[in-house]
């Protein structure tokens, strides 16, 4: 098997509305961070420049945001939460983010009766609502599907939710929730969107725009304009698309190549960049990958938009792309810092270093015109958050064919 397919986006050159972006505009990313910098131990997560790396590698900068110092959570899944949560309640409340932090909107919070929010999840997201909904004083359900760890299971139950794994892959566990919500009468806080579901999963959707907004004022040595290539992991594609959407207006449209990378067991977005109508595609099956963050089948609709006008390239990777991006993150050359990266954070660092190392991929890289000029972001959206695994890859060499 391959360890790397990929494909240009046929769609960019056919333009699109700018009602695809206009919810990641600059007032609105102001907006989002304003409301995130008053919540309790906010504080921006750290963007590392490699330079060991990028001299090593032939590249002019790497640079890696690291999510896995967010909110103690260990992955950036609490600002979309957050910020949706928020969100719902300031409308319920009849009440405007714009002028509203969190300990005011807080306390406006307890005069409504106690909400349910429900959620499937591979781990990340279902922690985040567990904590959002603790902060919040709310009470939180959180599924899970078969396959799922038994360590992130737990790190969401300890924060006071009802959670449970589930004998469904991601897709159809998602659908179970959706129907348990409505008979329940519970609040779905899902991190897709489908046909008279979006208005939430946007919700979440800004709420990553945060990482953006950090990440202008930490550039030191260049600025987002100077920023060449950006490689975004992808499940259902709401982080990738919100990130995408927010550089692409804080760059006025001259954004960097947006390269989308996915796991080869799960890569819906690759394959609906292949389709020649356009319109979103699923992938069926177990989505039997390690990168379980990632292991979504069916595109967020909303997100697939965004992706399908902006985004340059889209990559499928082995796990094998993953689990090397583990080791290189975690084993710094010289001064560079130490990430540690889970399996679903680590994989567009692997990808840059397969594309920059393997002179089979020579053409590959040439496309992307990756040289030394280039300026490189990637974006670490989790940290060990299966520790089992984490050693099993770092130390003993699990998939490292």
């Amino acid at each position: 098997m391959e360890k790397i397919k990929w494909t240009d986006n046929q769609f960019k050159k056919l333009g699109f509305s700018t009602r695809e972006t206009e919810h990641f505009s600059e007032r609105e990313l102001r907006k989002t961070i304003s409301f995130h910098s008053s919540m309790p131990e906010y504080k921006p997560t750290p963007l590392h420049d490699l330079s060991e790396l990028s001299n090593s590698l032939g590249v002019k900068g790497i640079y890696v945001k690291d999510e896995s110092k967010r909110f103690g959570l260990n992955a950036f899944k609490g600002l979309g939460v957050s910020y949706a949560m928020a969100s719902y309640f300031a409308k319920e409340l009849a009440l405007d983010l714009d002028s509203t932090n969190y300990d005011s909107l807080n306390e406006q919070v307890k005069s409504l009766p106690m909400s349910t929010f429900a959620t499937a999840t591979d781990g990340n997201h279902g922690k985040g609502v567990a904590w959002a909904a603790s902060l919040f004083g709310q009470q939180a359900k959180v599924y899970m599907p078969k396959g799922s760890s038994q360590s992130r299971l737990k790190a969401i139950q300890n924060y006071g939710a009802d959670a449970y794994i589930m004998d469904l892959n991601y897709d159809d566990t998602v659908q179970t929730v959706a129907n348990l919500a409505e008979i329940n009468d519970w609040t779905l806080i899902q991190d897709t969107a489908w046909e008279g579901y979006e208005e939430i999963p946007l919700y979440i959707m800004q709420g990553y725009t945060t990482i953006v907004s950090e990440i202008t004022t930490q550039l030191k040595d260049v600025s987002l304009n100077e920023i060449t290539h950006v490689f975004l992991q992808a499940g259902v594609g709401s982080f990738a698309a919100s990130i995408a959407a927010a550089i692409y207006n804080l760059t006025s449209g001259s954004s960097p190549k947006v390269v989308i990378v996915e796991p080869s067991k799960a890569d819906c977005l690759y394959h609906s960049a292949l389709h020649p109508t356009g319109t979103p595609q699923r992938v069926y099956g177990d989505l039997a990958t390690m990168m379980a963050g990632l292991a979504c089948g069916e595109p967020n609709p909303v997100g697939w938009e965004i992706l399908k006008s902006i985004s340059d390239y889209f990559f499928s990777c082995d796990d094998s792309i993953s689990a090397n991006g583990m080791r290189v993150l975690g084993n710094p050359i010289g001064k560079d810092a130490k990430v540690i990266s889970g399996e679903s954070g680590s994989v567009p660092m692997g990808l840059v270093y397969e594309l920059m190392s393997n002179a089979e991929l020579d053409q590959v890289r040439d496309k992307l015109g990756l040289d030394n000029s280039s300026n490189i972001l990637v974006i670490n959206t989790e940290g060990d958050t299966d520790p089992i695994n984490y050693r099993k890859v770092v130390w003993e060499g699990l998939c490292s064919n």
